[in-house]
């Protein structure tokens, strides 16, 4: 990606790019082998990068870094560029499994609770005609031996997929796709996280008009407050910091 398509935000360079040109993008990793993860991150992931070394190298090592919450394409109003597209990864599940029938993408599910992968994969199916899912797998919640991970990742390779959608939630998720890239033999590993549970329909997802509104994130916290208020503190800060970084920059250049 040019890097001119890229806006730096706190040390994390987000690419400025459409659901279709990921699907372009997919497609082209498929034909030239290539092996490649991408990241959906939005100010709460941004921040971990700087809590987290683990979180930091695996973010920044990925080969796309998408827009997902409100707050990345807000932030980059704030830099100067006005344009960037939000593509969160519920969305991108829906634009990348309804566009690939035409390529023929095969699609493999890894992550989410005990039976939501397989509810997930169904609830897909009765939506988009002839979509290729070759396997899901729900790994349980706790560090795998290696033994057990080399099992998995046989799995995975068996299926023969071009797509492996993970969601194992943010930090982990990342972590596992740097450490799984080439190893998995998919030419993209796809860190979505609450995708699995919003297509699953185990998690309300918020309507498109709220999505539309730039309130997913309010929708979500009414549902999930407990888990999720903690995370909205750093929306705030991250403001705050992208303002900061805005003047340091307007400063360096006269």
């Amino acid at each position: 990606m040019e890097n001119d398509r890229r806006v730096d935000m706190l040390g994390v360079s987000i690419d400025m790019v459409s659901p279709a040109e990921v699907l372009a993008k997919l497609i082209q990793w498929r034909i030239a082998k290539h092996r490649g993860y991408i990241s959906c991150v939005n100010p709460h992931s941004v921040l971990v990068c700087h809590r987290e070394e683990q979180v930091r190298s695996a973010i920044t090592g990925s080969d796309l870094i998408l827009a997902d919450g409100v707050g990345i394409t807000v932030g980059g109003y704030l830099l100067g560029h006005r344009h960037i597209q939000r593509v969160a990864g519920p969305s991108l599940v829906l634009d990348i499994c309804d566009g690939g029938r035409s390529a023929g993408l095969r699609h493999f599910f890894y992550g989410g609770g005990e039976g939501v992968a397989d509810s997930l994969v169904s609830r897909l199916r009765e939506r988009f005609s002839g979509l290729n899912v070759c396997g899901t797998i729900c790994p349980p919640f706790r560090e795998l031996t290696p033994l057990e991970d080399a099992d998995l990742v046989e799995q995975i390779n068996a299926a023969n997929p071009d797509v492996v959608w993970v969601g194992l939630g943010t930090g982990r998720q990342e972590k596992w796709m740097e450490s799984h890239v080439g190893r998995v033999r998919a030419a993209a590993l796809v860190g979505v996280g609450a995708a699995f549970d919003f297509h699953a329909g185990t998690v309300p997802w918020a309507p498109y008009w709220i999505r539309r509104a730039g309130l997913e994130w309010a929708f979500r916290l009414a549902h999930e407050p407990r888990r999720l208020w903690r995370r909205n503190l750093d929306s705030p800060i991250f403001v705050a910091r992208i303002i900061a970084q805005r003047i340091s920059e307007n400063a360096s250049h006269g």
